[in-house]
């Protein structure tokens, strides 16, 4: 653990492989479940990997691959269990449900015009509420649990690359400007974002990934330099975590983060095949 950070990471474990033992291939997507579900998109292998993770100790469980889901590179679980995730080869969305199977495509109903989705990523509220980075209209496209537009909001002035988003507790939403190294915001009823943080380039190089701790802590993955920055809810740069490297706790290419009720913090850390499970320690 290096850095002055408010939090310290403890390894814990790494994911390397399935129940029947095979490996995990370039995983670009994890996401926090309820009752300790964790869920890896195994993007390598095409199909979804599910583990549980409870009191530092890892359970595979079952994987699921459908022929409506061959590039999974996000995914999300919301509060039935279901998992979404997003192909990215199709851009599309696809929802299992806990058991694997293909319920349907996310297809937005009532939409102001007849955009197209593209989406980059996307994240699930606590309200259920699905939040997502639409890189076609260049803003963030709400919609309520049953997949119906509630609402739009556009990408800030004058950004380079917006290319993640989270939603905190209480439905604040967060970009991330890989270009400018940005964090933008916009509380629950704001009709647009205004920048948290100034340009961290002197201490970023590529955030492309965002989220958030019960606390508000801010956690950005720089995936060319392999580490985890730290940013305060008041937007002040609070330190860097971890390095680059394919030792235990070190990463090469991570690609996206979760953490969980418990403050385990998942990292799939894509070019070394494994997910990585860090206890946050403030």
């Amino acid at each position: 653990t290096s850095g002055f950070a408010a939090v310290k990471l403890q390894h814990i474990v790494s994911i390397y492989q399935d129940m029947l033992q095979k490996g995990i291939n370039q995983p670009e997507g994890v996401a926090c479940g309820k009752d300790s579900q964790i869920v890896v998109a195994d993007t390598g292998n095409g199909r979804i990997a599910t583990y549980t993770f409870q009191s530092g100790s890892l359970l595979a469980g079952p994987d699921f691959k459908v022929p409506q889901l061959t590039y999974p590179v996000r995914v999300q679980v919301d509060g039935q269990g279901d998992i979404l995730a997003l192909d990215g080869k199709q851009r599309r969305i696809v929802r299992l449900s806990p058991e694997g199977e293909f319920r349907g495509y996310v297809e937005p109903t009532g939409m102001p015009s007849a955009t197209t989705l593209v989406p980059r990523s996307f994240k699930i509220a606590p309200s259920g509420n699905m939040y997502i980075l639409d890189i076609f209209s260049a803003s963030v496209v709400v919609l309520d649990p049953k997949d119906k537009f509630l609402k739009s909001l556009p990408f800030p002035d004058h950004y380079g690359f917006i290319s993640d988003l989270a939603v905190d507790n209480k439905e604040t939403v967060l970009l991330v400007d890989s270009v400018e190294s940005v964090v933008y915001t916009a509380p629950k009823d704001a009709k647009k974002f205004s920048p948290l943080t100034k340009s961290m380039k002197e201490n970023v190089n590529f955030p492309t990934n965002i989220t958030t701790d019960a606390k508000g802590m801010i956690y950005l993955i720089d995936q060319n330099v392999g580490d985890i920055i730290i940013v305060g809810q008041d937007g002040t740069f609070q330190g860097r975590l971890l390095a680059m490297g394919w030792k235990e706790g070190l990463l090469r290419y991570p690609a996206q983060a979760c953490i969980n009720r418990d403050g385990d913090l998942f990292i799939a850390d894509r070019n070394n095949n494994r997910v990585q499970i860090f206890k946050i320690a403030e």
